[in-house]
């Protein structure tokens, strides 16, 4: 993982993802528990996608005193919250259960068929909720995070820091169903941001993203890069 270490980020690598979720799963606890100790709450930002699948059972077990931990997606397709493809239904499925069934979720799916008529009340929300204590970001083949496309007409607006959006309709012609992505400014505000990454494909990807350092052609970069928040990655082969 040298490449990426050079660059931009703090760099755990691990032998297996079986011991990259245990130590993942450790390290958010042990965050969100000093986050309710410290200010009374914990919020608890997460990613869709089958990489967290384990680490979110393995944290789902873990006791803390969840009543205090909100947790909200870094994204959402805009689909019922029983669809398959709904990162509502993975994230209550998989990490809402055990230990964890008691922490509050906040859904940004809400009642209108359409995402962009969803923006008011999502951004009202978001605004309500302070700073995140940890946001777990994952990264698609083409360099996208949260649904940050690099394809899609709302990246610039996604990625503009003094935009003073917590969040936008997103629709990509490379990946389906319309979405509500948090925008760049919303995710850095946080007291730490973990990029969640495994396989050699991926490893490639972030590589080459960070050598070419085009946010607009790989939206990760713009995570990665950045000064204002800690980033650490963590990823297994």
């Amino acid at each position: 993982m040298s490449d990426l270490s050079k660059k931009a980020v703090a760099a755990r690598v691990f032998k297996d993802r079986d011991e990259l979720d245990r130590e993942l799963a450790h390290t958010v606890s042990r965050s969100l528990d000093q986050a309710i100790e410290e200010r009374g709450r914990a919020i608890l930002v997460v990613s869709g996608g089958s990489t967290p699948l384990h680490f979110f059972q393995l944290l789902s077990h873990k006791e803390l005193d969840w009543l205090r931990v909100s947790v909200v997606l870094a994204d959402e397709r805009w689909v019922p919250p029983d669809h398959r493809d709904s990162n509502e239904k993975l994230v209550r499925d998989n990490l809402l259960v055990n230990a964890a069934a008691q922490a509050q979720f906040i859904p940004l799916k809400r009642n209108q068929a359409d995402a962009v008529a969803a923006e008011g009340e999502v951004d009202a929300i978001l605004s309500r909720l302070g700073t995140f204590d940890v946001v777990i970001l994952g990264m698609g083949e083409d360099g996208h995070t949260a649904s940050l496309f690099p394809d899609s007409t709302a990246l610039d607006r996604g990625l503009e820091l003094t935009s003073g959006r917590q969040c936008l309709a997103v629709t990509s012609l490379s990946a389906p169903h319309q979405r509500m992505s948090l925008t760049l400014p919303r995710l850095l505000d946080s007291r730490q941001i973990i990029v969640h990454i495994t396989g050699a494909s991926k490893k490639a990807v972030l590589d080459q993203a960070c050598e070419q350092n085009n946010p607009r052609q790989w939206p990760i970069v713009a995570v990665l890069k950045q000064t204002r928040t800690p980033v650490t990655l963590y990823y297994s082969p």
